[in-house]
């Protein structure tokens, strides 16, 4: 939570003392919050035939490629798009609009608790070489059951499987 604005309130209260009264003022200032802007990010699952593309994190995690909306992002498939050639240089893709989906956490940065939500979207590429960024260690093109058992986070294996069933029910992968 951050600061909005402070509310004060002043009570002045009569005593006695000695005899004769005084007023005493009490102030209290109340901290009114709001909670934190929320953190948006866009990124991809994205297929290459049967293959997924996993990246790894510096802090040893691996998960999808995905980046924060900036300033100037059009909407969330060019947020991916972008954040996409930025970790990977692959830019050639084709997004699956018939699947998409919506996560959201909390994380912890400089001691706060930061909300994020990210919008993840199936694509497909033909691309095979990555160009890795400064932001990450390592990648791998796996097949889809062995990128569900190489991912860290349980949130985002079971986008895995969820896109997974969608190919499945359009046939295009078995």
């Amino acid at each position: 939570m951050s600061p909005k604005q402070n509310t004060s309130m002043v009570i002045s209260i009569p005593i006695q003392n000695l005899g004769r009264f005084s007023l005493i003022t009490v102030t209290w200032t109340i901290m009114q919050s709001k909670p934190d802007p929320m953190e948006t990010s866009c990124g991809f699952i994205l297929l290459n035939f049967d293959s997924i593309l996993l990246l790894q994190y510096p802090q040893g995690h691996w998960s999808f490629p995905k980046g924060h909306v900036e300033e100037g992002d059009s909407d969330h498939h060019y947020t991916a798009k972008r954040e996409l050639k930025e970790e990977t240089g692959i830019s050639d893709v084709t997004i699956d609009n018939g699947w998409g989906e919506r996560t959201e956490y909390t994380f912890t940065r400089k001691g706060r608790n930061v909300p994020k939500q990210v919008f993840w979207y199936l694509a497909k590429t033909g691309e095979i070489d990555v160009s890795l960024s400064h932001e990450h260690t390592n990648y791998l093109w796996l097949q889809i059951e062995d990128a569900e058992a190489q991912i860290t986070f349980d949130q985002e294996r079971e986008l895995l499987i969820s896109a997974r069933k969608y190919l499945q029910s359009k046939g295009q992968i078995p």
